[in-house]
C-alpha cells in the first residue's frame, strides 16, 4: 500500500506549491501522477491514489522529489 505524508507533498489546495502549476504538466508537477502506469493517481484538492486500481509498483515513490509517498 502506497502511504502518501501530505506536510511532505508539493500538491495543497488544487496546485503545486512549489511552482504553482494546476497539474498541467511541467516543472515540478511531472512526478507521483505521471509515473503511475495505470493511472491510480489524481490530483484533487490533494493527491488522491485509488487503492483498488494501485498495482503497487512504487513507480510514485521513485517519482517524487520530496519523499512524500512510501511503499508499506
Amino acid at each position: 500500500m502506497i502511504v502518501i505524508d501530505y506536510d511532505k507533498c508539493c500538491w495543497k489546495e488544487g496546485a503545486c506549491t512549489e511552482c504553482g502549476c494546476f497539474g498541467g504538466g511541467g516543472g515540478c508537477c511531472d512526478g507521483c501522477a505521471e509515473a503511475c502506469p495505470v493511472e491510480a493517481i489524481t490530483r484533487q484538492d490533494r493527491v488522491v491514489i485509488d487503492a483498488d486500481a494501485c498495482t503497487d509498483c512504487s513507480a510514485c515513490v521513485d517519482a517524487c522529489e520530496h519523499d512524500a509517498l512510501t511503499l508499506e
